[in-house]
C-alpha cells in the first residue's frame, strides 16, 4: 500500500554534505511515522533517525547527533535526511522506512512495515 523512493545519494568527500528525500506514495503519509536506517558492507543494519507521523519528535543515533537532521512534508510525501560534516564511516547504503498508521516511531527496523530500496552514500576521505 506504501511505496518508498530514496534519492539524493552521491559521492563526497570528508566534512562535505548531503541531503536524501524519500518520497512516499498513498494518501495516508501523513499518520505514518518515518525512518532512517543504513547499512555499510558487512556490518548490520542500523539506526540512523526516526520521525513521529506530526512531525514534532525526532529521533538519533548517537553516531550522527549534532550532524544529521530528519524532517518531513507531509504535503509533498517526502521525509529528508540533511547530512553534514560526513565522515568515512558514514559510507553506507541509507534505508527510508515507514511505520503501519499512527504507530510511535522506533529505533528497531522490526517496527517499520515499508522499506525503500535504498540510495549509496560514500564519504572519502
Amino acid at each position: 500500500q506504501v511505496q518508498l523512493v530514496e534519492s539524493g545519494g552521491g559521492l563526497v568527500q570528508a566534512g562535505g554534505s548531503l541531503r536524501l528525500s524519500c518520497a512516499a506514495s498513498g494518501r495516508t503519509f501523513s499518520n505514518y511515522a518515518m525512518g532512517w536506517f543504513r547499512q555499510a558492507p558487512g556490518k548490520e543494519r542500523e539506526f540512523v533517525a526516526a520521525i513521529s507521523w506530526s512531525g514534532g519528535r525526532t529521533s538519533y543515533a548517537d553516531s550522527v547527533k549534532g550532524r544529521f537532521t530528519i524532517s518531513r512534508d507531509n504535503a509533498k510525501n517526502t521525509v529528508y535526511l540533511q547530512m553534514n560534516s560526513l565522515k568515512p564511516e558514514d559510507t553506507a547504503i541509507y534505508y527510508c522506512a515507514a511505520t503501519g498508521p499512527f504507530k510511535y516511531y522506533s529505533s528497531r527496523a522490526g517496527e517499520y512495515d515499508y522499506w525503500g530500496q535504498g540510495t549509496q552514500v560514500t564519504v572519502s576521505s
